[in-house]
C-alpha cells in the first residue's frame, strides 16, 4: 500500500498482529523492500513483532525524482572537500529519516524498534538521533558512520559500487545478470544453493520494479550527509550494532565505530555473514533482533 510521508508517496508493507511491538526495517542502497527476504520477515513476526517494511524513495514503488540529475560521485567527494557547505545532492540522508518516520505517522505507530541496514543503518542513526521519542531501540546494522580514516573496501569492491550507482540496464535480464554479479562480489560465502538463493531474490526484485535512475541519487545523498559520528553520539536509544566478519563492501570495523560512538551501544560479529542477510543466518539473526529488543 502507498502512504503519505515527509510530503511524498512510500510504498510500505505491513505484517504480523497490528498489536505487536513495531520494527521499522528500513533497507540498503538501491535495494527495495523485497530486499529483505520474505523468511526473514516471517521469522521476525513469530518473534512477536509488528513487521513494517518500506521502499526508500527513488527505488521500488515509492515516489521518485524523475529528471532530478545525481553529480558524479567523484567529482562529489571532491567538490565537498573543499566547498563543505555546498549541496550537491538532491536530497540528504536526513530527508529519508523523515520519510521512515513518516511511514509510522502514516500507520498510527508512536514508537518503534528500528533495524537498518547499510544505508538503511546509517538512516537509522539518524532517525535515533533526529526523532528520540519514536524510538524504543535501535539496530543498525553492516553499516557505518562513514567518518574520515575509517578503513573502506578494496578498489574492485569500489568500482563495483559506483558501477551499480551509475548502471543502466536496458532489459529486466541485465538488469538480473548485473544484480547477481554486485551480490557474488558482497555477499556471503556459500556454494550452489547460496547461488540459487541470490538468483530467486535478484529476479523477484527486478520484476517488482527497475528503475536505474534512482541509486545514484540515493549514493548521492550518502556522500552528501557525510560524517555521521555527530548523530550516533546522539543516540540515546538501547543499541546493538551487528556486522558480518567477510563483509567486503563496508568492513567490520566501521560497524564498530558505530557502537563505539554511540553511548552504551553493543556490537556483534556475526562469523561467515557478507553483506548480506543469508538464509542460513536468519533465525540467528531473528533471535538476536528478538532478544535485543524484547528480552526474549
Amino acid at each position: 500500500m502507498k502512504v503519505q510521508a515527509n510530503g511524498i508517496e512510500i510504498e510500505v508493507e505491513d505484517h504480523g498482529n497490528p498489536d505487536d511491538p513495531a520494527l521499522l526495517l528500513i533497507m540498503g542502497f538501491s535495494g527495495q523492500l523485497s530486499l529483505w527476504p520474505d523468511a526473514f520477515v516471517d521469522e521476525l513476526v513469530g518473534r512477536g513483532f509488528r513487521v513494517i517494511r518500506y521502499d526508500n524513495r527513488d527505488i521500488g514503488l515509492s515516489h521518485k525524482f524523475d529528471g532530478v540529475k545525481a553529480p558524479h560521485p567523484l567529482w562529489q567527494l571532491f567538490v565537498k572537500r573543499i566547498l563543505k557547505n555546498r549541496q550537491m545532492a538532491p536530497y540528504r540522508l536526513t530527508d529519508m529519516a523523515a520519510d521512515g518516520v513518516g511511514v509510522l505517522d502514516a500507520l498510527g505507530v508512536e514508537r518503534a524498534h528500528v533495524l537498518g541496514v547499510s544505508m538503511g543503518g546509517m538512516i537509522a542513526q539518524i532517525v535515533g538521533a533526529d526523532y528520540p521519542d519514536r524510538v524504543l531501540s535501535l539496530m543498525p546494522v553492516m553499516t557505518s558512520t562513514n567518518a574520515p580514516g575509517l578503513p573502506g573496501p578494496d578498489k574492485e569492491i569500489r568500482k563495483t559500487l559506483i558501477q551499480a550507482a551509475r548502471n543502466r540496464p536496458e532489459t529486466e535480464e541485465e538488469a538480473v545478470a548485473a544484480g547477481i554479479r554486485f551480490f557474488n562480489a558482497i555477499g556471503s560465502p556459500g556454494g550452489a544453493e547460496r547461488q540459487a538463493e541470490i538468483a530467486e531474490l535478484i529476479r523477484k526484485n527486478v520484476a517488482r520494479s527497475l528503475y536505474p535512475e534512482g541509486p545514484s541519487r540515493q549514493l548521492a545523498a550518502i556522500i552528501e550527509t557525510g560524517n555521521l559520528r555527530p548523530w550516533a553520539q546522539r543516540v540515546r536509544a538501547k543499541t546493538l550494532v551487528i556486522h558480518g566478519e567477510t563483509d567486503p563492501l563496508i568492513l567490520h570495523p566501521c560497524g564498530k565505530d558505530v557502537a563505539d560512538n554511540i553511548d552504551g551501544a553493543r556490537f556483534a560479529l556475526i562469523e561467515e555473514m557478507g553483506h548480506d542477510l543469508p538464509e542460513a543466518k536468519h533465525g540467528h539473526l531473528a533471535d538476536m533482533v528478538a532478544e535485543h529488543s524484547l528480552g526474549r
